[in-house]
Parts: structure tokens; C-alpha cells; sequence
């Protein structure tokens, strides 16, 4: 592939492997095994396959690779391995690397079953883990340690949107050895630029803005080559959380418009958060794009645009929420995000419901609080649905 070519030509261009009938859309591989020429090709290849060479489809397959190669493109990162879920990915990524001893500093602001990762699973097997505020440098400063393994963070954490310094983490992260890895999906591969700003691993679920469209569960983790190949794909190998190739197609499908279809929800995210600034109904209206944003420069220099989600927090508590969202007329009542139909959540019943009250508070979590996805409808109809339901709440 040129590294002349731009985001969108590798979006659609990007990693491509065409059989001998030269099709114009990538193949999809339904095969779960491969067949060797002889005993002696099957042993060399168990031995050290090469790159269009594969065992089994839990190592690896031709359309999954493709989408491996075509993201790991656009991420700038050396390799990608394509999982069954997000969650897949964020569990493979952290448990690949970690033994009982190990100690992992993360942000106390995470999606709720990264947070279960983190507290619950990492912490059985004998893993400290420590958390603290992500936007305080301070607080990450006195948490990392010499034995410190690893650091994680969502670079926009759900659903508060609070965007945390990727240079900043890292630079004191990698003062101690420790590796860097991040969520990537509130800042979407779009607007990302963890990798330059010293991110080691980055993690994305697909079925978030790769897919797109509602279709597919999905994940994929970046990073070095030996770290992909040699931690990560050896234990994702074994223990199954491999994407299957019917869904790396969707994927690579969903690749060719994501470019076009994140900038416009970005573009309509921003014009929301600026018609619902200081409306009544509202406590605060949150999106990291959005000059009033507590780190609204901060977004500007990394990333250029605040992604596709605003938090809306209802002056009303739960029960002006709930209005909210019953008074929506093209906006869904969902738990996803970053997909094509705009989609409204109330993370504190759904999404984060297994938090105790203290904890949901600790992390701006109100009654009140609704996330607001926001898709590839018109503009001028979204807005009104919007301010409609407002009125409603």
C-alpha cells in the first residue's frame, strides 16, 4: 500500500488481498481450516507461517487480515489483531500481557465493563490495580511505580466525556517502563492520533463507528508487531476471541464510509451542543468538541474534533430524563453509540447501573445524565427532535 495515499483511499484501498478471480470487493474466507499441499508443508507452517499463510481460523484468516491491515494502516500502528467483541479486546489486550504481581494504574472514568475487568477480574488473579482521576497528571504521577506494568484509560470517557492528556499519561508512564494502552472509541479512528502521541496499544470496538451500522459485534487491538504477534495473538489464539471472517467483511465495508460518516456526525454533534448551551431544562451540556468543554483546547490540539457523542444532563433528575427520552421521535432508545441512527442512553439505569450511588457520583454520573449518539440523519431534523423533547422534559 502507498504511504502516499490519505485516510480515505486507505479506507477503501487499504490491505487488500484479491484471489486469482481478481474480485473488486474483498473476499470473505468462510473457512475455519486450511489444507496443506503435503505433511511436510503442514509441519513448516506450525512451525512459522508466513504472511499469506494460515492454520486455523482462530490463528488468523485471509479476510480478517485484511481488515487487521487496513486499520493498523490508518491507526499508524505495526499490526493489528481482530477480536469477537470491543470487550474482547480490552480484556485480551490487558490479560495477554499481566501475571499475578503485576501492577496497572487506570482511570476511575471507564465504560462499565472495563471497570469490571479492572475490579473484578484482573484483581482474582492477583493483579493490583490502582485508580485515579484521569485528567489529574498529579494523581497519575503518584500512582505509577517501578513495578507498574501497564497504564489504561478511555482517551474520552464514558459517558462524561472527560478527554484525558495521551502525551502526558505516556511521558510519565514510560518514565517507569510501563506500557500505554487506551480506548480509543469516543475519539474514533478518525480523529485519533494516539500512536504519535505516544499511546503503546490501542483498542477499539468495531461495532462502534468501524461497523457502524448496527450489524456486527467487533473489536481490534494496535500495536508493536511483537507485542500483536507474540502476547496478544498466542493468547487470543487459544483462548477464542478471534473475529470471524463474515465479520471482518462487515468491517471491512463498514472502513470505506467511516471517514465520511463520522465528520458528519461530528459536524452535528457540535451544532446540537451549540443550540442546547444554557437551555433551562438542562444542568450542563457536555461534548468534547465544543469550546465550552473543561478541555476544549486540549481536544483541538490532538485530535482536531470532539467525536460523535454529547452527554445532556437533565435539570430534572431521572424522571426529567425519562421524559426526555419517551418525547424523542427519531432518536433511539439504545446502549450502543457511534452508529448510523442517533441512539440516547441513560447510562445510569443501563450502561453503569451496576455502580453503587457514591461511585456514580464520583464520576459525574447523575440521575439526570443521558448520552446522546449522534448519527447520519439530517441535521435540521435531529435538532428538532432534540429541542422538542427538551421542551418535553
Amino acid at each position: 500500500m502507498s504511504e502516499n495515499w490519505n485516510t480515505r483511499t486507505r479506507l477503501v484501498h487499504g490491505g487488500a488481498r484479491r484471489s486469482q478471480y481478481n474480485e473488486l470487493s474483498e473476499a470473505i474466507y468462510m473457512t475455519q481450516s486450511f489444507v496443506y499441499d503435503s505433511a511436510e508443508d503442514a509441519e513448516a507452517r506450525f512451525i512459522e507461517s508466513g504472511p499469506d499463510e494460515f492454520i486455523y481460523a482462530r490463528y488468523g484468516n485471509p479476510t480478517v487480515a485484511m481488515f487487521e491491515d487496513r486499520i493498523a494502516a490508518l491507526e499508524g500502528a505495526e499490526a493489528a489483531f481482530a477480536t469477537a467483541s470491543g470487550m474482547a479486546a480490552v480484556s485480551g489486550a490487558l490479560t495477554s500481557m499481566l501475571r499475578a504481581g503485576d501492577h496497572v494504574v487506570a482511570a476511575r472514568a471507564l465504560f462499565g465493563s472495563c471497570l469490571y475487568v479492572l475490579d473484578e477480574v484482573l484483581t482474582r488473579f492477583g493483579v493490583e490495580v490502582s485508580f485515579v482521576d484521569g485528567a489529574d497528571l498529579g494523581q497519575w504521577k503518584a500512582a505509577l511505580r517501578e513495578d507498574t506494568k501497564a497504564v489504561f484509560f478511555e482517551t474520552i470517557a464514558n459517558p462524561t466525556l472527560e478527554v484525558i492528556d495521551i502525551a502526558a499519561v505516556a511521558e510519565l508512564a514510560h518514565q517507569v517502563g510501563a506500557t500505554v494502552i487506551v480506548d480509543n472509541v469516543f475519539a474514533t479512528p478518525v480523529f485519533s492520533r494516539a500512536v504519535e502521541q505516544g499511546a503503546d496499544v490501542v483498542v477499539y470496538s468495531a461495532t462502534k463507528h468501524i461497523d457502524g451500522q448496527g450489524r456486527a459485534l467487533g473489536g481490534v487491538i494496535l500495536g508493536k508487531r511483537d507485542y500483536i504477534r507474540d502476547t496478544v495473538q498466542t493468547y487470543m489464539k487459544h483462548t477464542g476471541g478471534s473475529m470471524s471472517p463474515f465479520t471482518a467483511w462487515i468491517m471491512l465495508k463498514g472502513l470505506e464510509t467511516m471517514d465520511l460518516r463520522v465528520r458528519a456526525q461530528a459536524a452535528t454533534a457540535h451544532a446540537i451542543a451549540d443550540a442546547v448551551q444554557g437551555h433551562p431544562k438542562l444542568a450542563r451540556a457536555l461534548y468534547a468538541g465544543h469550546g465550552s468543554h473543561p478541555q476544549a483546547q486540549l481536544v483541538r490540539e490532538r485530535m482536531g474534533g470532539g467525536g460523535t457523542v454529547l452527554a445532556l444532563d437533565l435539570a430534572g433528575g431521572q424522571a426529567a430524563a425519562f421524559r426526555f427520552l419517551d418525547a424523542l421521535r427519531i432518536v433511539l432508545i439504545s446502549n450502543n453509540l457511534g452508529d448510523a441512527k442517533s441512539i440516547a442512553t441513560h447510562p445510569a439505569t443501563t450502561t453503569h447501573q451496576r455502580l453503587t450511588d457514591a461511585q456514580c457520583a464520583a464520576l459525574g454520573i447523575t440521575p439526570g445524565l443521558v448520552r446522546l449518539s449522534v448519527g447520519i440523519e439530517d441535521t435540521d431534523d435531529l435538532l428538532a427532535d432534540v429541542m422538542q423533547a427538551l421542551d418535553a422534559a
